[in-house]
């Protein structure tokens, strides 16, 4: 009887010991999981800053000011425009690809 006694009081304990583990276990992982979700969160933040941060820099009135400011272009007009005229391309001479 006491065999059993003492074979029983070493299962609980062994069990009550893998309890404990897998608790602190799942609680390691669970911590892990809200870092990792609260990371993805302010991952998705600083991207629709930066999509909006692109989008204002990206303006047409915003890209014409800096080509003319920093670039010195100039806007297509009829009296600075050039056009290039068609030329035929040349025929290649006999027996050659």
């Amino acid at each position: 009887m006491t065999r059993v006694n003492l074979l029983l009081l070493v299962a609980v304990l062994l069990t009550a010991l893998y309890l404990v583990r897998t608790q602190y276990e799942s609680r390691r992982i669970f911590v892990e999981l809200e870092k990792a979700t609260s990371q993805g969160r302010k991952l998705e933040l600083d991207n629709e800053t930066l999509q909006a941060e692109r989008r204002s820099q990206a303006t047409p009135l915003r890209v014409d000011r800096l080509a003319k400011d920093k670039l010195q272009m100039l806007s297509a007009t009829a009296a600075i425009t050039q056009y290039v005229p068609y030329r035929e391309p040349a025929t290649a001479a006999p027996g050659k690809p």
